[in-house]
């Protein structure tokens, strides 16, 4: 199967990349160049993950040295809750961009659809522990991002956390110039997402897979909470291919043509978990693997719950 999925701009993304989202500073710099010493060509990053300026050295690391070319690598980021504000849309990717040392974003996301209280606090919040929300409206947001394709600082556009709902109210702008290329969403065998998925693919829209391992690392992990690398029916698929169960779960995703973007700052575990182009799960493995859908989120954003924009109050 291809390694990169086509988006609606042109351009090919690579359908495995490094998810560098709790990748703390001091080991991001060095899993970013392991990355992309294993093959790797696409690093999903964000400002919210205060990770960028290391992501960016690594990146700049491998470049200088030869390793590989900046048009050969596909890199994005997201635009944080607090800069939804239009005129502070382009401020936000320009600090990222100098942060990352680039002079343009392969790929630029709203992070959610929700507009938080601009200011340092990247959470603000209330006394009840509720986020503070701004009264910004993503539909305004998404002008500013379309504008920065015009300027040239980023190829294209998208989206993270839309439900189907927030997408077809994009979709239906008056005047929309870019529709979003991709929706990156928390999706894994707890979490399906097929109706999501069904949904993007048929309006031209790829899905990005965020924690598809469970985020098993998040810090508000619960001792109850399950545990997918655990799951002995995954683990016997495993043992079938001889591959890990991160191999399987990365897997899952490359065979529904979603991009995946799994995590790690282990060298060995990076390389691991780009070697899934050299098996197939069956039809039955694939039906086994979605039956464990739960509607389980690792990552529910709880303080938000609150916002007009919340966008896991629907069906999907």
């Amino acid at each position: 199967m291809a390694k990169t999925v086509k988006l609606s701009s042109g351009a090919e993304m690579p359908i495995v990349g490094l998810g560098t989202w709790k990748s703390p500073p001091g080991k991001v710099k060095e899993a970013v160049k392991a990355a992309i010493s294993a093959g790797y060509r696409h690093i999903d990053g964000a400002f919210v993950y205060q990770n960028e300026v290391e992501v960016g050295e690594g990146v700049r690391d491998m470049i200088d040295s030869g390793v590989v070319k900046r048009e050969e690598l596909f890199i994005t980021s997201k635009l944080w809750c607090t800069f939804h504000e239009k005129t502070m849309v382009r401020t936000a990717c320009e600090k990222t961009l100098a942060d990352l040392k680039l002079d343009y974003l392969d790929l630029y996301l709203v992070h959610w659809p929700m507009g938080f209280q601009a200011g340092d606090a990247l959470f603000p919040l209330d006394n009840a522990g509720d986020t503070l929300n701004d009264d910004t409206d993503f539909l305004d947001t998404w002008e500013a991002m379309e504008q920065l394709v015009d300027a040239g600082l980023v190829k294209a556009v998208g989206v993270s956390n839309f439900n189907k709902e927030q997408l077809e109210r994009l979709l239906k702008k008056p005047g929309l110039k870019l529709k979003p290329v991709t929706n990156q969403v928390e999706c894994h065998p707890y979490l399906t997402q097929e109706l999501l998925i069904q949904f993007c693919h048929s309006q031209g829209i790829t899905v990005t897979a965020y924690s598809p391992l469970g985020s098993p690392d998040r810090p508000w992990a619960k001792q109850e909470d399950p545990s997918l690398l655990d799951e002995p029916a995954i683990q016997a698929i495993a043992q079938n291919h001889r591959k890990s169960t991160a191999q399987v779960l990365i897997r899952f995703h490359v065979q529904r043509n979603v991009i995946v973007i799994p995590k790690s700052v282990t060298p060995q575990r990076i390389q691991e978990n780009f070697e899934v182009f050299d098996f197939n799960l069956t039809d039955d493995e694939m039906k086994k693997i979605l039956s464990f859908n739960r509607n389980w989120r690792a990552c529910p954003c709880s303080a938000a719950r609150k916002h007009k924009d919340y966008p896991f109050k629907g069906e999907y």
